[in-house]
Parts: C-alpha cells; structure tokens; sequence
C-alpha cells in the first residue's frame, strides 16, 4: 500500500477527532485501506543505460565468390576455378540484452573467378576481377547466455542474419582485351549484358560468430558467413538466379566502456513489502482503537451539547514513540488539523498536555520527558503554523496521570492531548 494512503485515512481519522467525533469509528470501518497481495514473476530481469554495452570491430579475411564462370551456354552454370581473394570490414553494434544484439557492418575487397573470353575458345578460359563493397545491418543472438547470463563469459557462440546493400564496378578481363566475336549479334549481346559500370543489389546474409574474450574491454573473434546477392552482382545475368559469397574472417571487438548488466528480481522484494504490509495493518489497527477510544471518552463529557465546553477535550492527539519526543511523519497531520481549527477559530485557546506511560522511566524522568513532548508540539504550531502563542497553554503532567488506565493500553500514554481553555 503506498504511504501516502495511510496519510489520507490518518488525516480523515483526525478530522473526525476535530470536527464529528462522533462519527469516527466509521470512518475507520468503513473507508479502511486494504493491502493487496504482491504476487511476482520470480524471474531475473537485466537492463542497462542505453550508452553502455556498444561495440567497435574491424576485421579482415578471405573471399570466394560462387557465381558463374561465364558466357557460354556451357559455361555460365559452372562455379569452378574459384579464387579466393582479401575482404576487410568495420562495424559498430550494441547489445541491447545479454541475449540479442545488433549491429553495421561494411565489408568490401575485389574478387576475382574464372570466365572465357572469346565465345569460339570456351576452353581458354582466364580471370575476371571486380570491385564490390556492402553494408548490411545484421542481428546477433548470444547463444550461451540465453540459457545462463555470465558478463564475464570467455568464449561465446553468436549466431547471427542480416540484410543490405552492395556495389560492384570496375569489371574488367585479366587479359583487359575485350572477346572476339564470330558475329555483330554475338558482340551486341555481349555488350548489352556487360553495359552497367555499377551494379546495386540487395544482399542477405547469414553466419556464426566464435568470440573469446580477452579482458574487459578487447574481443577476438573468428566468424564463417555467406551472402546472397542478385544475379547481377557479378555483372552477369545468366544461369543461376543468386550469386553468393563465402567469407572466413578474423578480427576484435573494443567494447565501449565494457560490458555488463543491472540485474533485479522483483521476488526479493516480497519480504520487504510483506514487512511494510504488516506495519501498514498495525497502524490500520491502532488508529481503529484510537477512534473507538475516543467516542467511548466523548461519550463520558459531562456537559450538555448545548452548552460551550471549557477544559473539554478536542478529540486531537500527538502520540510519540518510547522516551522520544521527536514528532513521527505520521503525527504531523494531527498538528496541522488542529492549526487549520485555531485559525478557524480565532478567539479559541487551547491547553496542550504532555504525558508519559507510567511502566517505563522513572516519575521526575517521564515529568521532564512529557514537558519535551508538550513543548515540541507548541513549536510546531507556532514556528511552522503561525499560531500566536498566547493562545496557547503548555502543560505536562509526567506519569502521574495515565489518559489510558488499560494496562494493555500502557503505551497509549505516550502523548499529547489537546483541550479548550
């Protein structure tokens, strides 16, 4: 229950006191603030600032593309005589849970296979060379900590799928000569297929991620992955609808302020709220007898309701903690009650009493103890609420007189009372 509930139904417990005494026990039974039970997932639940956890990677490794070889009609579909070539890439990723993760990555390099020049000697086959850079965005999951959370893990297995986009250009013949053709129909075919000096496609790509961890802040990794591409990305259209790249590559991981996580389990907070559960409805209860108590002493005034009271009590009361005169939080509401009646009231004054239960601390000490109750309650009307202190008259009776003579009520007595002069 929050704390600010207990506050409305304390100062309606004071208003009545004020105001309807009458009605009070009521108020307490019919308008009591229930405790709802606190029922949690028993889960572990991770979370971090969103500028923690970003990384910085720069890698490098091999090529093979697998694409057709050339030309011909018996050639274009063949991917032998494949050339691995260099590919370096760059990226910057986060991890936005210690399962999932994402991040951009540019790759680029010049590759290279096998193609006929002439369409007459298909078996004179030599090289063509390309350019072709991609940046894909690609998410990654941590395998190893979906089933257990270890920040400090050494070796990690990541799996991880993205998509993008690539340029290729600069085709050209290892021989730099165009094919010789046997026909003008032959040359413009070629020349109509090879006329982009730009290819854009969308690419795909997929792999896995083997990561060993250095120390806090430096990564190695060693990844596998292959893209798919469009069946221009090689700058020929012909046999097989999609192009694709294997890639073996190495390289580091520069965690930006390391890596970590903020971990809660609402269950460890059963306890807690349990506890203040409990205090809530030990209060709910005291102010309950409270209220009971002070209809049972109305009840016994021995002047007619008609008739102005002197010395008759205001139904408002202090209550402090064992030899302590310190105001409590929860008390405060009663002083700021009985300030808004004085100020109603002007031509009112008021007696404040100051008590101490009789089963602890000796006679002079609890007089003295009592003095300090009375006396910290009259500063607060005056210094905070503006009350002039004429109007007030601080008392204190010790031990020596017990409101509450119920021994079960003993601790009762540890208060001030307010009463009309």
């Amino acid at each position: 229950m929050k704390a600010k509930n207990l506050y409305y139904a304390i100062a309606l417990a004071a208003a009545a006191f004020v105001g309807t005494p009458a009605s009070a026990q009521d108020v307490f039974v019919d308008d009591a603030v229930s405790v709802n039970e606190f029922t949690c997932d028993n889960k572990d639940h991770y979370f971090s600032n969103w500028r923690d956890n970003w990384f910085i990677e720069i890698s490098a490794g091999g090529n093979q593309p697998l694409v057709e070889r050339g030309i011909t009609e018996d050639t274009q579909n063949s991917v032998e005589g494949k050339k691995w070539t260099a590919v370096y890439s760059v990226g910057v990723g986060r991890w936005v849970s210690p399962y999932i993760g994402f991040r951009f990555k540019a790759l680029g390099g010049a590759y290279h296979f096998d193609a006929p020049t002439r369409f007459t000697e298909p078996t004179k086959d030599a090289w063509v060379r390309f350019k072709s850079v991609n940046l894909q965005l690609e998410m990654m999951w941590d395998m190893l900590n979906s089933f257990n959370v270890n920040p400090n893990r050494v070796f990690s297995i990541i799996p991880f799928f993205g998509f993008g986009g690539a340029a290729s250009w600069d085709f050209y013949n290892a021989d730099k000569k165009w094919p010789e053709f046997t026909s003008n129909n032959d040359a413009a075919a070629y020349r109509k297929s090879h006329s982009k000096r730009v290819q854009w496609t969308l690419p795909v790509s997929a792999g896995i991620q083997f990561r060993l961890r250095l120390c806090k802040y430096v990564d190695f990794f060693a990844e596998a992955r292959a893209q798919f591409y469009g069946d221009n990305w090689n700058n020929y259209s012909t046999g097989n609808s999609i192009d694709a790249v294997v890639q073996a590559m190495g390289g580091f991981n520069f965690n930006i302020g390391g890596r970590g996580w903020n971990k809660f389990n609402e269950c460890e907070y059963v306890s807690q709220i349990a506890a203040l559960n409990g205090q809530v409805n030990d209060l709910r209860a005291q102010l309950l007898a409270c209220g009971q108590e002070v209809a049972a002493l109305q009840a016994q005034l021995p002047c007619p309701p008609q008739k102005e009271c002197k010395n008759a009590p205001l139904m408002a009361t202090v209550r402090f903690t064992i030899n302590s005169d310190a105001i409590l939080p929860t008390e405060q509401v009663n002083i700021y009650n009985m300030a808004e009646w004085l100020k109603a009231n002007p031509e009112e004054k008021i007696a404040i009493v100051g008590y101490a239960d009789r089963n602890t601390g000796s006679a002079a000490y609890n007089m003295g103890l009592s003095e300090r109750r009375a006396n910290a309650v009259a500063k607060v009307l005056t210094d905070e609420y503006g009350i002039d202190p004429s109007r007030l008259t601080v008392k204190w009776d010790g031990s020596e007189v017990q409101p509450y003579n119920n021994e079960a009520q003993n601790d009762w007595n540890r208060i001030v009372i307010f009463t009309q002069n």
